[in-house]
């Protein structure tokens, strides 16, 4: 089973369910972290059991984790909670979520960090210097004080080339150093999914920009993500998925269980 970690509102995410909705694929909201049904060891993380779209499913069930979350915000949890408790349940919900991510086995695009749910949450001068030091060649990073409405601010306009790293493949065709920067850039960044840009100057492309979060709503790729996801698309669909759980099915045991 390949589950992704969105938004309600990720439009992305509900179209990858649904084109591998074959295989078993949910989407898990933070809507789900609210039901009754978790229960999370992590010292026995294979015997734990999470909601997703309100079923109870065994962690060790899972094949791949899709997170296009890095965090759960005040939004996400509105519609359901006071205003006072928004922020406090928000960062929990993080929390909860981090700490069960870390601990699986099964492969996810992208593993957690301290500080994102889905690969590092870095500013572009930390790409920039992580690029620079791994010999690729990089645009210099600047940036700009608008101090007055009538001082506007000059934007540059230059081509681009994206690089989409999904597990060891590139999606686009490039040039074969482009590719290769790219795939380094991403394994010193222990991701596995990665966008990266590069801008030309001086009639060489440089380096500028870095997005763990790249678009994956083409075919392309989201068959990429699904190869990764899936160890070469062998997946088997539990029986378990099959019906909505109910109040009286829920086994919560004591300790860690939400």
């Amino acid at each position: 089973m390949i589950v992704i970690i969105a938004r309600e509102t990720d439009t992305v995410a509900r179209s990858l369910v649904s084109h591998w909705a074959k295989y078993g694929a949910a989407l898990l909201t933070p809507t789900d972290l609210s039901q009754a049904g978790w229960h999370h060891a992590p010292a026995a993380i294979h015997d734990d059991t999470i909601i997703v779209s309100k079923r109870q499913v065994p962690s060790r069930a899972i094949t791949g984790i899709l997170t296009r979350l890095p965090c759960v915000c005040e939004q996400d949890v509105a519609h359901h909670l006071v205003p006072e408790d928004r922020a406090y349940v928000a960062s929990e919900m993080t929390a909860f979520l981090l700490s069960w991510l870390a601990g699986l086995g099964c492969p996810l695009l992208n593993r957690p960090t301290p500080t994102c749910l889905s690969g590092p949450g870095w500013r572009v001068e930390r790409w920039v210097h992580l690029a620079g030091r791994l010999g690729i060649p990089v645009r210099p990073v600047s940036r700009h004080v608008k101090w007055s409405n009538d001082l506007p601010l000059r934007h540059e306009r230059q081509s681009c080339q994206t690089v989409t790293v999904i597990g060891d493949k590139c999606l686009e065709t490039v040039d074969g150093a482009l590719a290769d920067h790219a795939r380094r850039l991403a394994k010193a960044a222990k991701v596995h999914l990665l966008r990266v840009r590069f801008s030309e100057i001086d009639g060489e492309p440089r380096f500028f920009d870095a997005n763990p979060w790249p678009d994956v709503s083409s075919d392309q790729a989201a068959d990429a993500v699904y190869e990764y996801l899936s160890d070469t698309g062998r997946i088997s669909v539990q029986k378990w998925c099959s019906k909505p759980l109910s109040g009286n099915e829920l086994d919560v045991q004591p300790g860690r269980d939400r």
